[in-house]
């Protein structure tokens, strides 16, 4: 079995399809930095679905068993179901997932299921319009993202929702939240997290899980923990007893760095061992065989990436410390928007 230096294996391939959005929320693409003016990648600079499908096909032979689209918004891709279909006729995956706004998927839910894609991850910060609006940074009514919701249960999409916590922003509906939407998906609360450079990501922003969890709670709910179905999972869960989940995310106040089992390769071909990273390593241009070089064989781009996964060592958010927190996390790191989240 591949693992890395600290012994985790390699199970999660997660993989950004464009680096545009529909959506220009704070914590991730602030419109005072990606603008009107904002030069996105060019179309040829990205990987096309057959380069995609061989990376993947790589990485499954590596171990990957789950494999999630992300962006960017991935359904701003053209012709997305057909890379859908690709991966999930890979032999050995086991889940096909997509992160995404949910605005477009009124129209893209009912074709992404029958291409294969297993379930969705929808990002919902507010119910409250004023909020959500200054939140997403355009002023987008939560309601469209409710619809997305909708078709994506319509369709027999598994659904979970994610919800960014910022004390002081969005952290006084909390409850009113979860208790609207806890019959539709579990929600997940994730903390507040210093990714990318232009967030203005700070410690007095995020609102630990503990507390999220007791603002939850309020007089009449008491949560049990759930005990994880698999090594690595992301979201420590909790049941109220009644049927209903909440996931609490704590990049921050507790660390899950010593099971992350996830790789993550961006629109242009460049792989990330850490969602916090500053730097990864091109395979676009070893598949294409830029610059004059002659293109890996299978068998190479394997040999490569798995060189990558034995050296390394990434844990960002446990050494992420008092330091760290006190510069405001500015250490230069790849954007959200090129590698999901």
């Amino acid at each position: 079995m591949l693992a890395d230096q600290l012994g985790r294996p390699l199970r999660d391939l997660r993989i950004s399809v464009t680096d545009r959005c529909n959506l220009r929320c704070t914590y991730c693409m602030p419109a005072s930095v990606f603008g009107p003016d904002y030069a996105f990648l060019p179309r040829a600079e990205l990987l096309s679905f057959e380069e995609i499908e061989r990376l993947a096909r790589a990485f499954v032979d590596l171990g990957v068993r789950k494999l999630r689209v992300t962006g960017g918004e991935p359904t701003l891709r053209r012709d997305l179901p057909e890379l859908i279909g690709r991966l999930s006729g890979i032999a050995g995956v086991k889940d096909v997932a997509m992160t995404t706004n949910g605005l477009l998927l009124p129209r893209l839910a009912a074709d992404l299921k029958a291409a294969g894609l297993n379930r969705v991850t929808v990002s919902i910060d507010s119910l409250d319009p004023e909020v959500f609006g200054r939140m997403n940074g355009l002023g987008t009514h939560p309601q469209k993202v409710l619809d997305g919701i909708e078709a994506a249960l319509t369709a027999g999409l598994g659904v979970k929702i994610n919800t960014v916590v910022q004390r002081g922003v969005n952290d006084a509906g909390l409850r009113g939240l979860w208790l609207a939407l806890r019959d539709l998906a579990p929600v997940r609360f994730i903390e507040f997290m210093d990714v990318g450079n232009h967030n203005g990501w700070n410690m007095d922003s995020v609102v630990p899980s503990r507390e999220v969890l007791a603002r939850l709670a309020g007089e009449d709910t008491h949560f049990s923990p759930v005990n994880p179905e698999y090594r690595g999972e992301v979201a420590a869960r909790h049941t109220d007893g009644q049927g209903h989940e909440v996931g609490l995310i704590s990049s921050v106040t507790a660390p899950f760095c010593g099971d992350c089992s996830r790789a993550r390769l961006s629109a242009v071909g460049t792989l990330y061992t850490c969602l916090f990273a500053g730097s990864g390593t091109d395979l676009r241009g070893p598949l294409r065989g830029e610059g004059g070089a002659v293109p890996l064989t299978d068998a190479a781009l394997r040999e490569l990436v798995a060189g990558i996964w034995a050296a390394r060592r990434d844990r960002y958010s446990e050494e992420r410390g008092e330091a760290t927190a006190a510069s405001g996390g500015r250490t230069a790191k790849v954007e959200m928007s090129h590698i999901g989240g």
